[in-house]
Parts: structure tokens; sequence; C-alpha cells
């Protein structure tokens, strides 16, 4: 389906039962809603509503011009927006890698929105901000934002028939198939749907420390891997400092940073064990 807020079209998933608890799937770069096809059967299965959309910048109908329109309140707005649009007052709230950060903004700004949070791969964003100032590890870690946000960086990426960006899927030992990189590599190989996914890191956002996101007080699990090499392990272990609310984190080892593809049991799991535990409560 899509929805519509203001003059953008957003193109979105919903399934599993109507009377579910609703589950937000948010994805993450360079991807898209299609990051979670593995993990939403389960999710369905065990009794959830989810809701899967292409977040800003890589619905086709939703990449607005410039980089200030891929500030993190415009696009937790989106997510907001969507929530209203179905009718929602809140919902459980997953992200994956940026969308994991939208998450974290959305449960700190809005926590009355969000039922319970389940971030994968991306801690909290002033437990990550902490360490790239304080860490030589997480500093490392974090050098590829700066390829990125290279100037002419979309356009040398979709050279060549796009090699440098199908080499992206591979800058950690993947385990993606070839059918779910050329999924990606549809969108991203889109008119102006690269260009608008980098926006997402030209605004800013992971280094803005001028103002902290502040204390999460949602029931909340952290799903890091170890060998995930775009964050270290202060920042991941840091988060327990931010969350005021029920907190687990949970360590994958051998696992990359495509946990819902790579591991999507689990990732259901913790997902469906979370909303479990929110409604004994």
């Amino acid at each position: 389906m899509q929805i519509s807020l203001d003059d953008l079209v957003f193109d979105v998933d919903v399934s599993g039962p109507e009377d579910g608890q609703p589950v937000l799937l948010l994805h993450g770069f360079p991807q898209s809603r299609q990051s979670w096809d593995e993990v939403v059967p389960l999710l369905n299965e065990a009794g959830l509503r989810t809701i899967a959309f292409d977040q800003r910048g890589y619905s086709p109908g939703a990449r607005p011009a410039g980089v200030d329109s891929y500030r993190l309140p415009l696009i937790a707005g989106d997510a907001l927006g969507i929530l209203d649009a179905l009718g929602l007052p809140s919902a459980h709230v997953v992200g994956h890698d940026w969308g994991a950060v939208v998450a974290w903004y959305m449960a700190a700004r809005h926590p009355d929105r969000v039922s319970t949070l389940t971030a994968v791969a991306f801690p909290h964003l002033d437990a990550y901000q902490y360490a790239f100032h304080s860490d030589p590890e997480q500093r490392k870690s974090s050098e590829y934002v700066d390829f990125l946000t290279a100037e002419g960086r979309a356009d040398s990426m979709l050279q060549d028939g796009a090699a440098k960006l199908r080499d992206w899927y591979h800058v950690v030992d993947t385990v993606l198939t070839d059918e779910q990189i050329d999924r990606y590599m549809a969108l991203h190989t889109q008119p102006g749907a690269l260009d608008a996914a980098l926006n997402w890191y030209r605004a800013g956002t992971l280094f803005d420390d001028s103002g902290s996101l502040g204390p999460v007080s949602v029931p909340t699990t952290f799903v890091w891997s170890e060998a995930d090499p775009s964050v270290s392990t202060l920042a991941a272990e840091k988060t327990a400092e931010y969350v005021t609310g029920p907190y687990r984190l949970v360590t994958l080892k051998g696992i990359s940073h495509w946990q819902p593809e790579e591991v999507p049991g689990t990732v259901s799991a913790e997902i469906r064990d979370r909303v479990r535990q929110h409604l004994k409560n």
C-alpha cells in the first residue's frame, strides 16, 4: 500500500492479524523494507501485526531535495505519521542500522508512541557519540562515514554498473544472497535514490553532539554483533547507561552487520520476547 504524508508518499507493507500487537519495522542503509522479509513471517505467525515501510529517500515518492530534509526529527516524524495514518496511538518499534537511530530517537523523544524498543546493530546515539570522542576503536570504526559523505560519492558508487555500491554489501563478510543484493541494487540505482539515502549521513546526525538525545524509559532490547565493524564494544556496553527502563543487551558472536537477513529467527525471537515481557507487566 501507499501512505501519503503531506507531499510525501511512502511504500508500506502491513501484514499479520488485524488484532495483533503492532510492530513498526525501520530499515537501515543501504537496504529497504525488504530487509525484514525473513523476519516478518515469524512475527506474523506469533500473532503480531507488522508495518514495514521504505523510509524518506527510499520510497520513490518521498525523496525531497536538500540535506536539511533528512534531519532526524523529520525522519522520525515520518514514522509517527505512518502510525497516525494507520490509526495507531503506539507500536512496538524495531530498527536496524539507521532504522535503529530513528527508533532510539522515537523512544527518547516520543515515549508515549513507543510501547517497546528493539534496536538492532546501532546503539543509543549518546553512547555512540561518547565512544566516538573517547574510544580509538570507535573512531576507526566510524571512518566509513567520511567515505560515504565525500563529495560525488553517489556518482562514483554508481559508475561501472554500480560496482562500488555492490561492493558495499561485502564490506563485511556478508551473508546476503545475490537475490537480496540485487533487490537492493534495483532500488538504489533508481535516479536520485542513492543520493537521497546518503543525505542521512550528510545531515550530520551521527556526530551531532550539540545536544544529547537523553534517556530512554521504554522497555528496550539492544541486539549487537561483536563482528559488526561499525560499532565498538564500548559504544555497545555504554548504551545501558542511557536506558532507564527494563533493558537487555543481546551480544551475537560470529554474526555480521546484516542481522535481520542472517539470523531472522534470533531477531524475531528477541522482538517477540520484548513484546511478551511488556504485555505481562
